[in-house]
């Protein structure tokens, strides 16, 4: 089937949206403000060296030195020998080329190694390290074989790094596995020309932006269009195509209507529906999607569906419809880790194994690696999807300042008791408190008013103080202050 894939560029932000017969199946998301440094390759120095911890801080220009373990430094582990200490390998004040493997998180700097790689549309570059490997998701061994090879026979002799083959060269011809080894070798020793001069630190190579990543690894045979909705990044687009990607360069065209590209193909839409919990059916039944930090769950529900013979019948064309829906769902809405899925129970074996059959066919087309048992004791399916970035909930949401991410809030009455009880405990403390005011929300000072305004009144004659109350129009229901004067 074909795909059409539409990129919305603006100074902030580039959006990416990958449409089959109509409907979205997968977003991208870059944001200028935070770009990822995975993949940048840098000059560094050495600015201090850990021994206790095997590893070292160097400084490549960002706000926070970066961080290098011993096993990240490639150099040293060749012929099976066990790595030197570090001390022994690096100095402070030692220029150093690093690639960055991790993106800073909160207080931790970047996580560094010296082990370059550096993608292709069909390979990866490993400068270092002669070893030829081989895509995991490439599992017929004829074909493994045959793209060894393939690839050993466009190598020059002088050549001393290796590759590692990916997924998109199982059809590529022995032209296209010449030009990306050209175009790696070339971009490698531009780079080290750039090392050759550059101080440390210094910025030798940065990642493609997601639109050219775009271009290099999923526009493919299937892709029909490639829509860009900006005339200057289209014509940048276009350079880097023909100089890289020429079998996709005829596909790129410029959106110029009035109308948002992002509107007219309903994609804003269904990044609001991708965002909500609830995944509704066309048959009635609906999904249920919870994101936490361990796993993702998934739970079935038939709903309102009841249009077969039987309730059995009415299940299993849930489970069917849902099995689709899922698939996309995972893909649209970049959902990683651990994923358990709760189908609506099914007694018939072979429902079962149906079921099962429709949700592989539907995951295989998932660009993403990823395993998936059967079904457990439980009546659960387990799988994983390989983490290859941030989920778009996670890219376009913060956990919710109110509930912090639970999802639920205390009840108005819950936060008056929760005063009350505070009230007491400070009366035997402070003594000498002439008063005690209560300043909350709304909803929490309309309930001391009305039905626990008894309960109020009670406390203070117990307390032998007056008690107060005064609304706070920014506290949100759970929030509350008692203030002694």
């Amino acid at each position: 089937m074909a795909e059409d894939i539409l990129i919305n560029v603006t100074p902030q932000e580039t959006r990416v949206a990958v449409v089959e017969n109509g409907v979205v199946q997968e977003l991208h998301i870059e944001r200028t403000a935070t770009r990822g440094l995975v993949g940048n390759i840098y000059m560094g120095r050495v600015a201090r060296v850990l021994p206790g911890m095997q590893s070292a801080f160097i400084e490549v220009g960002m706000e926070r030195a970066a961080f290098l373990h011993v096993a990240d430094i490639w150099e040293e582990r060749t012929n099976g020998d066990a790595p030197k200490p570090i001390e022994r390998i690096l100095s402070e004040g030692q220029p150093l080329m690093v690639q960055v493997i991790k993106d800073p998180i909160g207080t931790k700097g970047a996580r560094l190694s010296t082990q370059i790689s550096i993608a292709g549309r069909l390979l990866v570059y490993l400068p270092h390290d002669p070893h030829i490997g081989i895509s995991q998701r490439i599992e017929d061994e004829t074909e493994r074989k045959s793209l060894r090879e393939k690839l050993a026979q466009q190598l020059p002799a002088e050549e001393k790094g290796g590759f590692i083959i990916r997924t998109m060269a199982e059809s590529a011809s022995e032209a296209e596995l010449a030009a990306d080894i050209h175009y790696l070798r070339r971009l490698w020793q531009d780079i080290l020309a750039r090392a050759a001069t550059a101080g440390a630190p210094s910025l030798l190579y940065q990642d493609l932006s997601l639109a050219q990543r775009v271009l290099r690894d999923l526009a493919s045979e299937q892709t029909g269009r490639i829509l860009v909705d900006s005339r200057e990044n289209f014509g940048k687009l276009q350079a880097f195509a023909q100089d890289y990607v020429q079998t996709v360069a005829a596909k790129l065209e410029h959106y110029g209507g009035e109308r948002p590209l992002f509107d007219l193909h309903n994609v804003e839409a269904e990044i609001e529906k991708a965002l909500a919990r609830r995944v509704d059916l066309k048959s009635g039944g609906y999904l249920i999607l919870d994101q936490t930090e361990a796993m993702t769950t998934v739970d079935v529900n038939t709903g309102g569906f009841v249009g077969v013979r039987n309730f059995d019948d009415t299940i299993f064309k849930t489970n069917l419809e849902a099995a689709q829906a899922i698939a996309r769902q995972l893909r649209l809405r970049n959902l990683g880790g651990i994923i358990i899925v709760d189908f609506i129970d099914m007694e018939n074996e072979a429902h079962r194994g149906a079921v099962l059959t429709e949700f592989g066919k539907a995951l295989a087309k998932d660009r993403t690696r990823m395993t998936v048992s059967g079904f457990t004791q439980l009546g659960l399916v387990e799988m994983t999807r390989k983490r290859t970035r941030e989920s778009l909930a996670h890219v376009l949401c913060e956990p919710c300042p109110t509930c912090s991410g639970r999802g639920e809030v205390k009840t108005a009455r819950t936060a008056c008791y929760e005063i009350l009880r505070e009230i007491l405990r400070e009366a035997r403390q402070f003594r000498d408190a002439r008063e005690f005011r209560i300043l909350g929300s709304q909803s929490v000072i309309d309930l001391f008013l009305e039905e626990e305004s008894q309960a109020l009144a009670m406390l203070g004659d117990f307390i032998g103080k007056p008690i107060s109350l005064q609304v706070e129009s920014t506290y949100m229901q759970e929030q509350y202050d008692i203030v002694l004067t």
